[in-house]
């Protein structure tokens, strides 16, 4: 009878907090002052992933008709009026690099006066990172204005749509879209979200250029477990008519590309980028992309590309303090490879990384680098860090003996913590997750500040 009394009293208090919890999520944006409209937007988006079937988010493999997504995506799009119609695209997808390369090519349509927009996949801080029209992000209450258009759209479609709700990027993509349309944009430049071949933004029919920039192990409980089916997947973007551009190197990868290219009847340009480091061949894929285009005379003429958000962006200078969203063995490399470009004494390292990535690749190849390591994870709910007991374990196998390894299971904290030991010579790096490298980035700059100046700059 005790036993009994308590269970009923520990899932009636159990009752009341999930209550209490759901009510403050109705209402955490009540508060939000100008802003209010946009962060409802995005709250309405970000919860309609709990409101679909299984395949509401994309999981291209245990779905046994992957056409599905676009077919579900273009539904949709008909069902708002086609604004996908009547744009120039550029469409990019890659291992590594490719939003670099997409903000490089947009960047110089802007230079040359073209009216241009820009859809990316990740952001760090803001969703309005993602959608971009000459220099600056869309405006909040635009897309506030825009998700209350849609969501008409979005009840017939979980009512009546043969394949139910769309998911939260096909949603953004559509607003993205909407938004180029009202700037009445000449260019868009696409990056791909996942893959290539079943990605929602691969619904475009006639792209002028389309381009991959490597092929690497990544995703690969959705793409397959080889170079050769991401390849594949990845192909699955290049267009009839369309000019393929790639820096890929691996002989068995472009011969993917080349049959792909053949089987479609669209262009094949392999740019050779052997002498180039990381950054140097992201620079010249885009300015071969944009030599194509006709808005730079060649590649080298493509300039230094902007600054993104968390790749390896120095946020401070004494001490040195980079944010890096690097979350695969290549872009670990390429982060490695930057860091042996600047001059400090001890290197301290701030690390979290998602448990469906190639983590111990990951914290293998940079641990050796520190000399000292504080483990920690991201605080995105839903989105699963590797255990901390695991990730330090790792970490400890893979450091050098005199490193000293923390754990903190509070990501703010591990880098408060980190940054009080350094000195004016010193360095820190925050990297291992897009989600950590938000959640770090947000004390330079929050997203207020973003919805106000519609731009990420840092200004220190």
């Amino acid at each position: 009878m005790q036993k009994s009394n308590l269970a009923r009293r520990f899932f009636g208090a159990f009752f009341l907090i999930s209550k209490y919890a759901i009510v403050i999520g109705m209402n955490r944006y009540a508060n939000c002052g100008k802003n209010s409209k946009y962060y409802a937007a995005v709250n309405y988006l970000e919860s309609l992933g709990y409101s679909g079937s299984g395949y509401q988010r994309t999981n291209l493999r245990s779905y046994p008709r992957p056409t599905m997504f676009l077919e579900r995506m273009q539904d949709f799009l008909d069902s708002i009026g086609n604004p996908e119609i009547g744009f120039k695209y550029i469409h990019i997808t890659g291992t590594a690099g490719k939003g670099s390369v997409a903000a490089a090519v947009h960047s110089a349509l802007v230079r040359a006066e073209k009216r241009a927009g820009l859809f990316t996949s990740p952001f760090t801080i803001s969703t309005i990172e993602k959608i971009q029209v000459g220099k600056r992000y869309i405006d909040p209450l635009i897309f506030a204005d825009i998700t209350e258009h849609l969501k008409p759209y979005v009840d017939k479609a979980i009512e009546s749509g043969r394949h139910g709700i769309p998911s939260y990027f096909e949603l953004i993509l559509a607003i993205a879209l909407l938004y180029f349309k009202k700037e009445k944009c000449e260019y868009v430049v696409l990056e791909v979200g996942l893959g290539g071949r079943y990605d929602a933004t691969n619904i475009i029919e006639k792209p002028l250029v389309t381009a991959i920039t490597n092929i690497a192990l990544d995703h690969t409980n959705i793409l397959g477990s080889r170079r050769e089916d991401i390849a594949l997947d990845k192909s699955g973007i290049i267009k009839r008519d369309s000019i393929f551009f790639t820096t890929e190197e691996n002989p068995r990868i472009l011969r993917i590309f080349k049959e792909a290219c053949m089987e479609v009847g669209a262009q094949y340009r392999s740019i050779h980028v052997r002498d180039f480091d990381y950054s140097g061949r992201n620079c010249m894929l885009a300015g071969s992309i944009c030599t194509e285009l006709g808005i730079i005379r060649k590649p080298q003429d493509i300039g230094h590309p902007p600054q993104l958000p968390a790749r390896f962006e120095i946020v401070e200078r004494q001490p040195i303090v980079i944010i890096d969203g690097a979350h695969n063995p290549l872009k670990i490399e390429s982060t490695i490879f930057n860091l042996k470009h600047l001059k400090y004494q001890k290197l301290v390292l701030v690390i979290a990384i998602s448990s469906d990535k190639d983590w111990k690749t990951v914290i293998r190849l940079i641990a050796p680098y520190a000399d000292s390591i504080y483990v920690t994870r991201f605080s995105i709910p839903g989105r699963q860090s590797v255990g901390l007991d695991l990730l330090v374990k790792e970490a400890r196998k893979h450091s050098r003996r005199s490193c000293l390894t923390y754990l903190y299971s509070d990501p703010i904290q591990a880098y408060n913590e980190a940054r009080k030991c350094l000195t004016s010579k010193d360095a820190l790096l925050v990297t291992g997750s897009f989600y950590l490298a938000g959640d770090i980035r947000s004390l330079y700059c929050s997203e207020d500040e973003i919805l106000k100046q519609r731009n990420s700059e840092i200004h220190n």
